[in-house]
């Protein structure tokens, strides 16, 4: 029987999915996206995070081209289901009501930075290598790179790394800002830990509130985010877990 494409566990509150094709560096396939989906829909009810990494020492290095051939002789309707399926994935991560993280090492390229840029927090290794790639290949960004990366980083620098295909490290990854960290391959899986560790024991609630509140305003007019900030503070006071966290910051001491 073959090996599951995508592992996940619950380890306590931290949810912990792994891609698993490492003889192919986690390339992503129709399978491989659907599985990823099905992970992350599965812990969230039961975790306080999520984090997703790669097996055998790389992220991901996006579409796996066999598959990409195999359908391409299927047809353009066959072909867009593996983009249809990772871009489910990718927009799941964001509906979905805890933080996911990203631990990205080894190659996060074409679609595995596409993924990366998904996700809600990203911690690198130092020496990883990360880039928008398919311009080396002759191919268009598939899985939201032509779109969030410009939304995260500014239309310059986008611009300049998608047509160029040129590669970062995850030092570089962390000052564009397309990570939180980026953390020496001795010190990485330590610095996970103490990260997912920071994330646990929040108010889920307030936490969800407060990366809808992240990912939606990116995508409207600052007048329009501040009212809807507004909105949903007050909406929040007026709530029980609100008010147990006031009671108990007005009761210490």
């Amino acid at each position: 029987m073959a090996p599951a494409v995508v592992l996940s566990q619950r380890d306590g509150p931290i949810g912990r999915v792994t891609l698993n094709r490492p003889e192919v560096m986690n390339a992503i396939t129709v399978e491989l996206a659907e599985a990823l989906s099905s992970a992350l829909a599965k812990l969230v009810d039961d975790c306080e995070v999520i984090v997703i990494r790669g097996a055998g020492g790389n992220f991901c290095v996006g579409g796996d081209f066999h598959e990409l051939e195999r359908l391409r002789d299927l047809g353009s309707d066959a072909t867009i289901e593996l983009f249809a399926a990772f871009g489910r994935s990718c927009a799941l991560i964001g509906e979905l009501d805890v933080p996911v993280v990203a631990a990205v090492e080894g190659y996060a390229m074409a679609g595995g930075f596409e993924l990366l840029q998904a996700c809600d927090i990203c911690i690198a290794k130092s020496d990883s290598t990360i880039a928008d790639n398919h311009a080396n290949f002759g191919q268009v960004p598939g899985g939201g790179g032509s779109q969030r990366l410009a939304r995260l980083v500014g239309r310059q620098r986008a611009s300049a790394h998608i047509l160029t295909g040129d590669r970062l490290s995850g030092e570089q990854a962390a000052e564009w800002g397309l990570a939180y960290r980026a953390v020496a391959p001795e010190e990485f899986d330590g610095a996970v830990e103490e990260l997912l560790g920071r994330l646990v024991g929040k108010t889920r609630e307030a936490q969800a509130r407060t990366k809808h509140l992240l990912r939606q305003g990116l995508e409207m007019p600052l007048e329009a985010a501040l009212e809807l900030e507004q909105r949903t503070v007050v909406d929040h006071l007026a709530g029980s877990a609100a008010g147990a966290g006031i009671a108990t910051f007005t009761n210490r001491g």
